[in-house]
């Protein structure tokens, strides 16, 4: 189980929160589209009060696991393991991207949210528990500092490439935008080993 793995979940939330979206390019992240969202289909508006007592910002970082969640369990029925790790990960990037379409105005309001100085805790959490499930998904069991390292790059990369999709009304440049962040990446790597190869053989000479 991931570190982070502590968010509050059970299906009256993710029922809550699919019910939800449609209503948040109308009212926005908040109590009234929840509200709406319940009683549009035949919930309880009234357990909006204790749904997610964290307000707007508890709303959208539970809707980030759901999604992470709901790329995890597609990404399932793919055949993943016979492709090398970067082919994995773009497919994964690509595949959660493409859950995310009918909700694009919904995720710009949630990033906008998250992007006030006073959520940058929850922001960072939601960008920590996508990298995550992206690495899981693709089958990483890794458990030294490469962690770490491997899930701090691939957020950055999954956060370009969300920003530049966000500007790609219709996703058709998008792929080719992850290549290039993905390619910058594996160069890196490979420098970074070269320095540490050479390192290690001045220290045994």
């Amino acid at each position: 189980m991931s570190p982070l793995d502590h968010l509050e979940r059970s299906a009256e939330r993710d029922a809550a929160l699919r019910a939800l979206l449609p209503e948040v390019p109308r009212l926005g992240w908040s109590p009234a589209a929840l509200r709406a969202g319940l009683a549009a289909t035949g919930q309880n508006p009234d357990s909006a009060a204790w749904l997610f007592p964290r307000g707007p910002v508890g709303m959208v970082e539970a809707w980030a696991d759901l999604a992470d969640r709901d790329m995890a369990a597609e990404a399932a029925g793919l055949d993943l393991p016979a492709q090398r790790i970067p082919a994995r990960i773009r497919a994964l990037i690509l595949l959660r991207l493409r859950q995310q379409e009918p909700h694009r105005e919904a995720l710009r309001r949630a990033l906008a949210l998250l992007a006030l100085p006073w959520n940058a805790p929850a922001a960072a959490r939601a960008t920590a528990r996508t990298a995550d499930a992206i690495w899981m998904a693709a089958g990483d069991t890794s458990n030294d500092l490469s962690f770490h390292t491997r899930r701090v790059t691939l957020s950055g990369v999954y956060a370009a490439t969300l920003a530049f999709w966000l500007r790609d009304p219709e996703g058709q440049a998008t792929p080719a935008f992850l290549d290039r962040r993905l390619e910058g990446v594996a160069r890196m790597n490979k420098v970074f080993a070269r320095l540490k190869g050479r390192a290690a053989a001045r220290k045994a000479a």
